[in-house]
């Protein structure tokens, strides 16, 4: 029951945060990137605190022996949050999910060099198999890049692919966290952090919501905070080599949610391409599972005989 129970809560997930990007991307074409960053993280806090209290002692929680790896992680992590918002102002929604893709494929190549992380020749082809999947997508916006970068797709799908990075920068950092610090204290630095990043920006001019937009931004940010709970859920309830594959169930989404809310329909070459980022990142995934079990039995009957 219980894997079956993180698999559910692992697409609840994926359905909260596609349905955060879909308000997100409505408030995109009426109010800053900043403020909306700013609302997202700040109404983020209430559902988390909650949790947090329920949980138990929220002081205790919060504690944290590695403010300056909170830090950075709230920098690079913020500024993959104003990249990804900022693309969803110029691409349709299921493009700007597609690109976000790219960011577990990163992880890998940054893994290997910055954490020292062993990745064998499998993991490699996987990982440049995706690549090409991400250059496929990027083929419809790459005509606009003789005209510049300064506005349209082309500057959505650069900044979406950006975002991406800065995501895969950020999970690094998060893997590096976790070694001290506990996940109540690791989103809830996050949310400070991008809440005041996103505060910042109000010397630059925000616009002042109406009502409704007002309880969309609201509604906004209690869906981060509500899919971030879902997820660290899911991961308690089944191995993230189960969990992991069903992010991609966001795609699914994303098309619907698109299509229905904004008539939005994904070019042949993003679902095409689309496919071959989530068959190489599945494959990442259960490559690493495979080599997690081969770890543990070598640690159960000794070192592996020579082939």
């Amino acid at each position: 029951m219980s894997p079956l129970l993180g698999i559910c809560l692992k697409l609840l997930s994926a359905l909260v945060f596609t349905l955060m990007s879909a308000g997100v991307k409505a408030l995109s074409a009426r109010y800053p990137t900043g403020e909306i960053v700013f609302v997202r993280s700040f109404f983020a806090l209430i559902p988390l605190l909650i949790w947090l209290a329920w949980q138990g002692p929220v002081v205790a929680a919060l504690k944290t022996s590695n403010l300056r790896g909170h830090l950075k992680r709230g920098v690079i992590g913020s500024t993959g949050m104003f990249c990804g918002f900022a693309s969803l102002s110029f691409l349709p929604l299921s493009d700007a999910v597609a690109i976000g893709y790219a960011a577990p494929l990163a992880v890998v190549v940054l893994a290997a060099v910055i954490l020292k992380e062993r990745v064998r020749i499998y993991r490699w082809s996987a990982v440049t198999i995706g690549f090409a999947g991400v250059l496929i997508m990027l083929a419809p916006y790459l005509s606009g890049v003789g005209q510049g970068l300064t506005a349209g797709p082309a500057f959505g799908a650069a900044v979406g692919l950006a975002g991406a990075c800065c995501s895969a920068f950020a999970s690094i950092e998060v893997r590096q966290l976790t070694r001290t610090e506990g996940t109540g204290a690791i989103v809830f630095y996050f949310m400070i952090m991008t809440s005041l990043l996103g505060l910042s920006t109000v010397l630059l001019g925000w616009t002042m919501p109406n009502w409704q937009d007002a309880a969309l931004m609201v509604a906004v940010g209690i869906l981060g905070g509500l899919g971030q709970i879902f997820l660290v859920q899911a991961y308690r309830y089944g191995d993230a080599s189960l969990i992991a594959p069903f992010e991609y169930s966001t795609m699914l989404w994303a098309v619907a949610i698109g299509w229905f809310f904004f008539g939005d329909w994904p070019a042949t070459t993003v679902l095409v391409g689309a496919a071959i980022v989530i068959a190489s990142g599945i494959y990442v995934i259960l490559r690493e599972q495979q080599l997690g079990l081969l770890k543990r039995e070598q640690r159960e009957v000794g070192p592996p005989r020579a082939t």
